[in-house]
This record gives C-alpha cells, sequence and structure tokens, in this order.
C-alpha cells in the first residue's frame, strides 16, 4: 500500500500498543502478548472500514525525545508483523518521540509513512525537557538509505508549549518548504480552529500537499472535518475518552458512518 491523493479523505486509527517490555508502564506483559492485543485491534478496524492505522508506542511513557533500543526492537518486529498480517491496510510509523528511530523502522519494515508528532521543526517543552527540531538528522537518513517513506509532520503539537512563537502557517510552510516534509499534521483545540488553520495553510502552501488533522476528531465533527481534510488520525475518542484504554468497536463503527457520510457528501460536489 501506498498514500495516493486519489484515496483521500483518508480514515486512520491510532494503534497504541500495550507498554513494551523494559518500558516503566510494563507489569510483567510478555511480548507476545503485546502483539497478540495489537494484532487483534488492528483486525477489527480493518473489518470496521478504517483505511490504515499509525502505530505509536504511547504506553511506553515518560520516555524522552530518543527512543530506547528495545523500543525500536519490539517496534520493528510489532510493526512487520501487522505489515505482514494486513497488507492491504495503510500503515504509518511514530515512535515517541523519535523521528529517526520512526523513520528506520519504517523502511525496514516497508511502512506507508512516519508521522513526526514531537517535534520536526521548532522547539517544544514539556514534562520529559526540551525537544529539538529533528528534520536535519531525518532528512540525512532519507539520504543514507535511499528511502522513499513519506514523512508526515505534525506542526505545533497542540499538547505542549512552542517556543519561538511562529504562526502556524509559517511553521507550516516552514516544514514543507525547508525540511521537505511530504504532509503535514495539524489542528487546534476545537473545531472551529481547526478549520479555521486548515483553510489558512492551505492557502498558503497551495492543493499539493497532503493535510490531516492532527487530534480531535470524533463522531460529531468527522463529517465536517471531511469537507477540507485530507484526511483524520483518530485515538481518544474511540477509546472513550482515554488513550490507555482499548479501541471500543462501536465507537468505532460510528466514526466510520460518519466518515463514509463525508465522502459521499464530498463527491457529490
Amino acid at each position: 500500500m501506498s498514500i495516493k491523493k486519489t484515496d483521500f479523505p483518508l480514515a486512520l486509527c491510532m494503534i497504541q500498543p500495550e507498554p513494551c517490555p523494559g518500558s516503566y508502564r510494563n507489569t510483567g506483559m510478555s511480548f507476545q502478548e503485546v502483539m497478540d492485543i495489537s494484532i487483534k485491534e488492528v483486525e477489527m478496524i480493518q473489518n470496521t472500514g478504517f483505511d490504515g492505522y499509525i502505530i505509536q508506542n504511547r504506553n511506553d511513557a515518560p520516555v524522552k525525545q530518543m527512543a530506547s533500543p528495545e523500543t525500536i526492537a519490539y517496534m520493528s518486529v510489532l510493526s512487520y508483523e501487522l505489515k505482514r498480517r494486513f497488507p492491504n491496510m495503510i500503515q504509518g510509523i511514530l515512535i515517541d518521540w523519535d523521528g529517526v528511530a520512526s523513520l528506520a523502522v519504517a523502511d525496514a519494515v516497508h511502512a506507508d509513512f512516519i508521522r513526526i508528532e514531537h517535534t520536526y521543526t521548532g522547539m517544544e517543552v514539556g514534562y520529559a525537557g526540551l525537544m529539538h527540531a529533528q528534520c536535519v538528522d531525518v532528512c540525512m537518513m532519507r539520504k543514507r538509505l535511499g528511502s522513499r517513506v513519506p514523512v508526515y509532520a505534525d506542526v505545533q503539537e497542540i499538547h505542549y508549549e512552542q517556543i519561538g512563537g511562529k504562526k502556524i502557517v509559517d511553521a507550516a510552510w516552514d516544514s514543507v518548504q525547508n525540511a521537505f516534509a511530504d504532509g503535514l499534521f495539524i489542528g487546534g483545540r476545537t473545531t472551529e480552529e481547526s478549520m479555521q488553520i486548515y483553510h489558512d495553510v492551505r492557502k498558503r502552501l497551495g492543493d499539493d500537499v497532503p493535510l490531516f488533522l492532527s487530534a480531535g476528531s470524533n463522531g460529531d465533527n468527522i463529517r465536517e472535518i471531511l469537507t477540507c481534510y485530507d484526511g483524520v488520525s483518530v485515538g481518544t475518542w474511540v477509546k472513550n475518552g482515554n488513550m490507555n484504554n482499548p479501541i471500543d468497536p462501536e465507537k468505532a463503527r460510528i466514526f466510520m458512518d460518519g466518515v463514509k457520510e463525508a465522502r459521499r457528501l464530498r463527491n457529490n460536489r
């Protein structure tokens, strides 16, 4: 699989495995058990109609910006197994919070893209301290490997504090024009703010750069969101408000009903 503009809008789901061995929150669950749970979740969202998923080791928190060797190893094996079992689903890789590790894993397992959430350009501060731009290191690894894995970058992720005060439209332009991101994840704290951000960024960048909603999609707003956005990655809402929960199959179904309606409306414009 690969991401094609003709496939837009895309509905992706966040797959966030149980804490892997070696992480602070792992309480003895084996890696095989972690894999089995993730495989069942991906199977469920495939049957529900999702186009794909982003696999993220969110439950390995707390983490610094550079991933540990064991995290990279476990995520490589899990991502490979999911890609093998579900070859027709789009696969994104997000290793918290290490874009270089994400690219290495994605290139090795032939994933369809990586998402770099903290941080591709600029600088942020959060619970683990400063997060520095990774664009130079990611670009250099792409060059060394000859990698064609697309890089989708979050622009000013809303859960961390941005340093520097650059406007999101300017940061988006910077991510594409100076740091060579292939697509962007953008969004605000409300549906209205997210829609305005989309229009502002689209006006600045033109029509060629894919724009995905970074956060905040739900069963109530997905029809409106997909009138414009090229795709979404849903997590919190289908997990009943807590990212540590498993995906609720009924919530996933409701969400995809909204996606299908949005596609119908979009195609009839």
